[in-house]
């Protein structure tokens, strides 16, 4: 028998759907939503099924939302929750693609998470936000040469509670951060990265830890995120998340 379905994913389905929407233009494409990103946001956004919507997808639905995103110029990008809407997967399929496939994990909630004394939360305008985004991008990229990046809209969504913004420190060296999106009593958090000369001393982990006792102090229920890979995962499992779905993503190079 399959796993059971997780209430918790419905709230997370709306969640996706809510967060792209404060700087975000919208469009229904077929059973897709189409984000597009606002100029000078900095991020990029996507197409995810709609919500709410029952349909069986197919693979010309497929075609067609990624055409409309080549017409728009922007990133060709579906993300989804299998468990949510099985028929996509076949139908990505079907259209000849072959989408990502992450861990997708949940803090529970009688969990007991206390923040590590190594992080803490950054202001909008203190300096060590830039300092942040670029150790971020130096550790997804595998490099340890950290340099300030602009945060853009960043400290506008910190002022109003839509974004926190961790970092882990060795007195006052910055060694890796990562984010919140907090929205109700939901929030994903993302972008976790370390830079390879900061590994292995437990600096995810704090950062990790600090980001689900921010959420919690902001009053968040259901604390989640996808994890890059099976290791990652088990990294975020010890700190006590639990599995309850797969988080699919394509992504195409154009």
């Amino acid at each position: 028998m399959g796993r059971a379905h997780d209430t918790r994913l419905d709230r997370i389905e709306a969640y996706y759907d809510c967060v792209p929407r404060a700087v975000a233009s919208v469009e229904q494409v077929g059973p897709f939503t189409l984000f597009v990103a606002e100029e000078g946001t900095g991020w990029q956004f996507y197409a995810r099924p709609r919500l709410g919507g029952r349909g069986v997808f197919t693979a010309d639905d497929v075609c067609r939302v990624l055409e409309s995103q080549r017409e728009l110029d922007v990133p060709r990008a579906v993300e989804w929750v299998d468990e949510v809407t099985p028929s996509l997967l076949p139908a990505v399929r079907e259209a000849g693609y072959e989408p990502h496939r992450y861990p997708l994990l949940v803090m529970p909630s009688d969990v007991a998470v206390s923040p590590d004394p190594r992080a803490r939360t950054l202001h909008p305008a203190e300096p060590h936000l830039s300092l942040a985004m670029g150790a971020v991008s130096a550790g997804f990229a595998g490099r340890d040469e950290v340099e300030p990046k602009d945060p853009g809209k960043r400290p506008e969504l910190m002022e109003r509670g839509d974004l926190l913004v961790v970092a882990s420190f060795e007195g006052n060296r910055l060694c890796g951060a990562g984010s919140a999106a907090p929205r109700g009593d939901v929030a994903e958090l993302m972008g976790i990265a370390v830079p390879p000369g900061h590994r292995g001393r437990g600096h995810g982990t704090a950062i990790t830890s600090t980001l689900v006792a921010a959420c919690r102090e902001q009053g968040v229920e259901v604390v989640f995120l996808s994890a890059g890979s099976d290791a990652a995962a088990d990294i975020y499992r010890r700190i006590g998340f639990v599995d309850v779905g797969t988080a699919c993503i394509l992504e195409l190079d154009d």
